[in-house]
């Protein structure tokens, strides 16, 4: 269907378009609140900048689709297929993604703020600079994803599968991250504060420069985990396995380390840990 007979269409009223074959069609800076566009076939086409506040594009396809600065708040896009979809900029406030299909799109500082992405599939997504505060991303795949300087303080993210995601400079404060695999993620220069790590798996996970004031990492595996210069005040590493992890420079105040396993870990030039022995441990302090 042309971009003309489609907004004449409108124009008239009609706003039902689902099941349309609307592949290739050009629909950049368009208007076109509240319209139906569930399964229909929108590959390849052009929403860039377009107004679809409170659409239905459930089942829809939108392989390699541009919704480049689409306004798409409170819209619906469950089950929709967004593979290799642009993204970029797009505002989706609050609106339902859930089972979607985004794997290798570009969300680029795109504002989910609110939305549902539950078991949604985010694996290689660009997501940096994405705003996901109080985002529902339960049993979403997130694998590979790239979250460097994402939002997403407030999002939920139980049992959402985070394997070799990129989560450096991403704002994670006060999320509930409990037993989740972070093995070996890059968290550097992440803003952590009163995040909760418990009995997560942190082997080998980049902590470098984050900001972990207040954060909870009972039971969590910490194996070979590099905390330099990572500021861990008032933060809980009780029965925790820091085994050959690095924390050189580090700033510890008034971190408890009860019951905690530090054996061959790196305390190079540690600032006031604060009522707490090392004695005990075979650690290395100078």
């Amino acid at each position: 269907m042309a971009r003309h007979i489609m907004l004449r269409l409108y124009d008239m009223g009609h706003r039902d378009f689902s099941g349309y074959d609307l592949r290739g069609v050009n629909l950049s800076g368009v208007t076109l609140i509240g319209v139906n566009l569930a399964e229909a076939n929108l590959t390849g086409a052009d929403f860039s900048k377009a107004f679809l506040t409170k659409s239905n594009l459930n089942g829809a396809l939108l392989h390699w689709a541009n919704l480049s600065y689409v306004k798409l708040s409170e819209g619906s896009l469950e089950n929709a297929d967004l593979t290799k979809a642009n993204l970029k900029g797009a505002f989706l406030v609050k609106s339902k993604l859930s089972k979607s299909r985004l794997s290798g799109a570009n969300l680029n500082a795109a504002n989910l703020r609110n939305a549902n992405l539950t078991k949604a599939n985010l694996c290689g997504a660009n997501l940096t600079g994405i705003n996901l505060r109080g985002a529902n991303l339960n049993d979403a795949i997130l694998n590979w994803a790239n979250l460097s300087s994402a939002r997403l303080s407030g999002a939920s993210l139980e049992g959402a599968l985070l394997q070799n995601v990129n989560l450096a400079g991403a704002f994670l404060n006060g999320v509930d991250l409990t037993g989740v695999d972070l093995s070996g993620v890059n968290l550097s220069e992440a803003k952590l504060s009163g995040a909760n790590f418990q009995g997560a798996n942190l082997i080998g996970t980049n902590f470098t420069q984050a900001e972990i004031q207040g954060v909870n990492f009972t039971g969590a595996d910490l194996t070979n985990a590099n905390f330099t210069q990572a500021s861990l005040h008032n933060s809980e590493l009780n029965w925790t396995n820091l085994s050959r992890a690095n924390l050189t420079e580090a700033k510890l105040n008034d971190v408890s380390f009860s019951g905690a396993k530090l054996d061959n870990c790196e305390f190079n030039y540690f600032i006031q840990l604060s009522n707490n022995s090392l004695e005990q441990y075979n650690c290395h302090i100078c």
